[in-house]
């Protein structure tokens, strides 16, 4: 028996409430002898590691380097063996992108093209404002296209989602994404037969974008990954009989949580609004999941000191999540995003969970090695759900 049959046969509805905080990209490597978590100063982590009980997550498998959509599905108790999401759908329906039977999508970004070479994959996080004007541009400059229709939608700083509709597209592609600076371009390539002509489409498209930002020094091309088509999974209420909330800033997390029956909270741009959202509605739901993003953004950057000011900022907010004294309290990330590499990777991600049947342990503080010394030891993210529901009273006995 599977988890999903095993959850949907133990799963209790009960009044017991759940806050899952994701801080993105929070585990990392050493630099000059300690992580960025292990020099922030955390004193409000570092209570809840003493309180709860702690460990180490493997998102996917150990040794195995995760997108965000695996990382977060296996949090949430989905195989992400099984779901494999394309980012591209994450994106679009976290950007409000109506996508039906007949639509492709993906996320894009405008990147810098010097010399022939990616020169900058982010354009220099140019402003959303500018990424709009661009989008605009795009869209108005598109040829027409026999039976194809293509639009760009924009998202912050230089994401944006582009949308193809017509029969017979398919989803089989690889990215087309040189993934590190100063390299050429990449065009997508087909990973099934039928996919060829869609492959040919969507190289078009790049070609004739270039072409029209080729006046353009920053910004003057895209790349596009995550290709992907509707996928079809059980929600959350489904599965576990819970009323989830999602509190997040952008757009992909909006995503993954609209397509697993979570209610979107509005949330504004500012790391307050998330615990402001979350307090606002804290009566309304029982599962709430709160996205931090800053952490992450310092990662790919490779700014050690910049990961380690957005970790305390958030360090700050948790007496507001303990404020509303939830029955199940789990702080942990999705996956590391060491600053040493300037992406994620496969090292394992520190957890702590805080409850009333939670065992405490030996760690004393909330970093990657004090997290090791936990009672948990090192474990699949997909046992993180399981857990979380153990403890908030909302599974039953299994056997007689």
């Amino acid at each position: 028996m599977e988890w999903e049959d095993l959850a949907k046969e133990l799963t209790v509805s009960t009044a017991s409430k759940i806050v899952l905080l994701v801080i993105d990209g929070l585990g990392d490597l050493p630099v000059d002898g300690k992580t960025p978590l292990e020099k922030a100063k955390t004193p409000n982590l570092d209570c809840l590691a003493r309180k709860g009980v702690c460990g180490l997550t493997d998102p996917v498998l150990p040794g195995i380097t995760p997108g965000s959509g695996p990382s977060h599905l296996a949090l949430f108790g989905y195989d992400p063996l099984r779901y494999q999401l394309g980012r591209g759908i994450l994106e679009a329906l976290g950007s409000g992108v109506e996508v039906g039977q007949d639509d492709l999508v993906a996320r894009g970004n405008y990147a810098t093209l010097k010399n022939g070479l990616v020169w900058d994959r982010r354009a220099g996080r140019i402003p959303t404002s500018e990424n709009e004007m661009l989008c605009r541009q795009v869209n108005q400059a598109l040829k027409p296209k026999p039976g194809l229709s293509i639009t760009l939608y924009p998202g912050k700083e230089h994401r944006f989602v582009v949308k193809f509709s017509g029969p017979g597209l398919e989803d089989a592609l690889s990215d087309a994404d040189p993934q590190k600076d100063q390299k050429p371009r990449a065009y997508t390539q087909p990973l099934a037969a039928g996919a060829a002509k869609t492959a040919e489409a969507v190289n078009a498209f790049l070609d004739e974008v270039t072409e029209i930002l080729s006046g353009r020094e920053t910004a003057n091309t895209v790349l596009l990954r995550g290709f992907s088509k509707f996928p079809s999974l059980p929600s959350m209420s489904e599965l576990y009989k819970l009323k989830p909330a999602a509190c997040a800033n952008y757009p992909m997390y909006k995503g993954l949580a609209r397509l697993l029956g979570m209610d979107v909270l509005d949330v504004g741009a500012e790391t307050a609004d998330l615990f402001s959202a979350l307090e606002a509605h804290y009566g309304e739901h029982d599962f709430f999941y709160v996205h931090y993003k800053k952490t992450d953004a310092a990662g790919e950057d490779g700014n050690a000191q910049a990961k380690t000011r957005a970790i305390e900022e958030v360090d700050a907010f948790i007496p507001r999540l303990e404020a509303l004294a939830p029955d199940v309290l789990v702080v942990t990330s999705d996956h590391s995003t060491p600053c040493l590499l300037k992406s994620h990777s496969w090292h394992p991600n520190p957890f702590v969970l805080v409850a009333r049947a939670a065992f405490p342990d030996d760690a004393d503080r909330f970093s990657e090695r004090a997290c090791s010394r936990g009672f948990l030891g090192r474990f699949p993210s997909l046992q993180a759900m399981p857990l979380m529901l153990a403890h908030a009273g909302k599974l039953k006995k299994f056997g007689a």
